[in-house]
């Protein structure tokens, strides 16, 4: 039977985490729609401000951690709000849902403004709540287009 030895329990759980943060397809499909979508906003609206492309691509994976973890936040309240037995429960619930709904508008121009300073504007909490409700729907197209349909997989087997 082999012995583990303690210096290799923190390299087992460091493996183990690194697991847990798999990237996958689905999520560099996403930074790329991002990509694409700020782009255009770049493009097309003079308050959105990317001075490269490289501070475009990093605002791009900003953007999908910041929303990843706030549409992630958003579900487990709303699975709050099913399950409440309580009328103060789902008050409390629903206060929290109406305070990140726009709170995260504002955290991600904070985080912008610090990670990035002047080389990076989304054009203010109206501008970023425009770019990120077309972020979303491009998401949600894009993922409509790439899921698999369920015909495809009946008539494979």
């Amino acid at each position: 039977m082999h012995n583990l030895s303690e210096d290799a329990l923190p390299e087992r759980a460091l493996g183990a985490s690194l697991r847990a943060v798999r990237i996958r397809p689905i999520d560099l499909v996403d930074v790329f729609v991002y990509l694409v979508v700020l782009g255009v906003f770049v493009q097309f609206f003079p308050e959105v401000i990317a001075e490269s492309f490289a501070l475009s691509l990093l605002t791009a994976v900003l953007l999908k951690v910041v929303l990843e973890v706030v549409m992630t936040v958003k579900k487990r309240i709303v699975a709050r709000i099913r399950d409440a037995r309580s009328v103060w429960v789902r008050v409390v619930n629903i206060a929290s849902l109406l305070v990140l709904m726009p709170g995260s508008k504002f955290v991600v121009l904070e985080l912008v403004d610090v990670l990035f300073g002047d080389a990076v504007y989304l054009g203010g909490f109206f501008a970023v709540t425009g770019l990120i409700i077309v972020l979303m729907l491009a998401r949600g197209g894009v993922r409509m287009i790439w899921a698999p349909r369920e015909s495809d997989h009946t008539s494979r087997q």
